[in-house]
């Protein structure tokens, strides 16, 4: 199944101050959000934050919140995304079928959200590398249930070139150098 680039929009889910640096391979989880996130901006996909107890977990972490400034944090003490009332009112509003996501942590936040998402009858694209959990085999685990339950699987670089869909698209030349 084809991402058509005119029916996404991007789910971030509890990339917060106090857990972040607790996850395994947290620094290149990080390089990779950073250029999925300026990627889909260049795009002009819109996006919904999501924050995972924040006076206990913290808020967005700063890199991520820079890009994502504009874009309010929904406050959740729910694991899933979806359960959250002003987070499910945004996907609805929105109006669009595939919901690309990535996050932490991913056997617990980012499952529960894609199998709410698939519930709801969104198509979730599970980007791999801009998910992670303390434990690789958690993560591991946890990508192989989504993609059981009907999750896509990419990566940030396969994703953003698919939803240019041509070296004619505007934004390529920079995808490009923001991908090298």
């Amino acid at each position: 199944m084809k991402i058509p680039m005119d029916n996404v929009f991007a789910l971030a889910v509890d990339v917060q101050e106090k857990l972040f640096p607790h996850i395994n391979n947290h620094e290149i989880l990080l390089e990779n959000m950073l250029k999925l996130i300026k990627g889909l901006k260049l795009l002009e996909v819109d996006f919904v934050l999501n924050e995972q107890y924040p006076k206990g977990i913290g808020h967005t972490i700063a890199p991520i919140k820079e890009l994502l400034q504009n874009d309010v944090a929904h406050e959740k003490v729910t694991f899933s995304c979806c359960q959250t009332e002003e987070t499910m009112d945004l996907i609805k509003k929105e109006g669009r079928k595939f919901v690309i996501v990535f996050g932490i942590e991913a056997h617990v936040c980012v499952l529960q959200t894609v199998l709410d998402l698939i519930d709801a009858r969104l198509v979730p694209i599970l980007v791999t590398d801009c998910i992670g959990s303390r434990k690789e085999n958690d993560k591991n685990v946890a990508i192989s249930r989504m993609m059981q339950a009907g999750a896509i699987p990419t990566t940030y670089e396969s994703l953003l070139f698919e939803l240019c869909g041509s070296a004619k698209h505007s934004a390529f030349r920079a995808i490009s150098a923001l991908i090298k």
